[in-house]
């Protein structure tokens, strides 16, 4: 792991934070790359999904769709713990995704002075697509964390789509996480050609509404070139994690807690900022040890920053806006989290950011590069759409009339006035 210490004297947290985050490797400029792909499969559909597949060494069947009932008997080929442990992470995962669609589906209803009403109804897109990553490693969490949001938002068709493997499908844990969530239809593409079909339909894969998932920086790019077309869950870039500790904190869990997050990649930046200086070389001495001795751990950016205090640490962290942050000082609470500025915020000993990856409920998609500032966990709201629903009575068009007029005039646009005035004379 690449190691470096800060000794940071408190100042200007938001400049520390701007240069952690300038050394985080670039994603890379693939913008032209992709957008070639995405305009090819947009203009050739199956045929040139089919090609493009092939040239990057994906194996194609007859047809991108597996087969419904490989899906659903894929939790059957599992071993028992692992089929139990995604039985376990969906019903969480589900159960939070539920309990956030109470607040997000209740209807609006706001009666005016001028005695019309405005309803903000919300409701699901016709269509989701879900992008469940693949090659060298399978994530059938990842399809649990997209899918069951989706589900629960009470999307009509939901598709994933995910790189197949040498049996020409998806890994048997992603297609059992398909099973699991409810998913029938499945198909084996990956890479920005995946992303295009779904945002703009082939012969085999029909378009959708929202495309939500996390990726490489293919996908990613793919995913920002084509939203507008669709709907997008946000632009993710490389996983991180920032820890808050004090003296009280067990450098082993922390150390653990890092090499975890590593095993994201090499890009994952990582920090621990703490007043415990001592604590810090613990930890330093820890990781190198644990790296060593565990190959899925990459040479990710670690920063060891030593802090003036806990106080100043927090603003760091809100300023810094991480993905994960995991407060593990004395008294940490849910006091201390509220009002932080991460994407999850773990809080105390036991708040390790893998409970959240995996089994927690809270979902994993999360804001990165600092976009918890305006971004949030993804839940069933990237899977919805708003819509008010104006009624307006003979009196209310009367009250309204002059004031649209007036606004329309100063605008330039007095057709506008006309049309409300029509209205306010002509009764209802």
């Amino acid at each position: 792991m690449r190691i470096e210490r800060i000794d940071w004297d408190g100042a200007d947290p938001a400049g520390l934070a701007r240069r952690l985050r300038a050394m985080t490797p670039a994603l890379g400029d693939v913008s032209a790359e992709v957008a070639a792909i995405v305009n090819r499969v947009r203009d050739g559909g199956d045929a040139a999904l089919r090609e493009l597949c092939e040239s990057f060494g994906e194996p194609v069947g007859e047809s991108t769709l597996v087969d419904p009932e490989a899906v659903a008997a894929a939790p059957g080929l599992l071993e028992p713990p692992t089929r139990e442990a995604l039985r376990v992470a969906a019903a969480n995962i589900e159960a939070v995704a539920r309990a956030e669609l109470e607040t997000i589906a209740a209807p609006t209803v706001v009666e005016l002075e001028q005695g019309h009403r405005v309803e903000v109804r919300t409701e699901p897109v016709g269509a989701a697509g879900v992008y469940a990553p693949g090659g060298r490693a399978t994530y059938p969490s990842s399809v649990l964390m997209a899918a069951l949001p989706a589900r629960v938002a009470g999307v009509g068709r939901l598709a994933v789509v995910s790189p197949p493997g040498s049996s020409r499908r998806p890994s048997a844990p992603v297609l059992a996480a398909c099973a699991i969530a409810g998913v029938q239809e499945v198909h084996a593409v990956g890479g920005a050609q995946a992303i295009a079909a779904l945002a703009h339909g082939t012969e085999t894969i029909a378009a959708v509404d929202v495309i939500a998932g996390p990726g490489n920086r293919y996908v990613t790019e793919a995913k920002r070139l084509v939203a507008g077309a669709v709907g997008i869950d946000g632009i993710a870039g490389p996983s991180e994690l920032l820890v808050v500790a004090d003296g009280s904190a067990r450098a082993e869990w922390v150390a653990l807690d890092v090499c975890a997050q590593a095993e994201h990649g090499d890009d994952s930046p990582l920090v621990v900022i703490s007043p415990d200086a001592a604590l810090l070389d613990r930890i330093a001495e820890l990781v190198v040890e644990l790296a060593n001795e565990r190959p899925s751990v990459a040479e990710a950016p670690l920063a060891l920053i030593a802090a003036p205090g806990l106080e100043l640490s927090l603003s760091f962290a809100d300023a810094y806006a991480p993905e994960h942050l995991e407060l593990a000082f004395a008294g940490a609470d849910s006091a201390a989290a509220r009002g932080r500025v991460a994407g999850c915020v773990f809080v105390g000993a036991g708040g390790a950011t893998a409970f959240g990856d995996y089994a927690a409920g809270s979902n994993h998609v999360l804001p990165t590069g600092g976009a918890a500032r305006f971004g949030g966990p993804l839940s069933p709201a990237a899977f919805m759409r708003r819509a008010s629903v104006v009624s307006i009575s003979a009196a209310a068009a009367a009250a309204l009339a002059p004031p649209v007029s007036a606004i329309a005039a100063a605008e330039g646009f007095p057709v506008h006035g006309e049309s409300a005035t029509a209205r306010a004379e002509g009764g209802s």
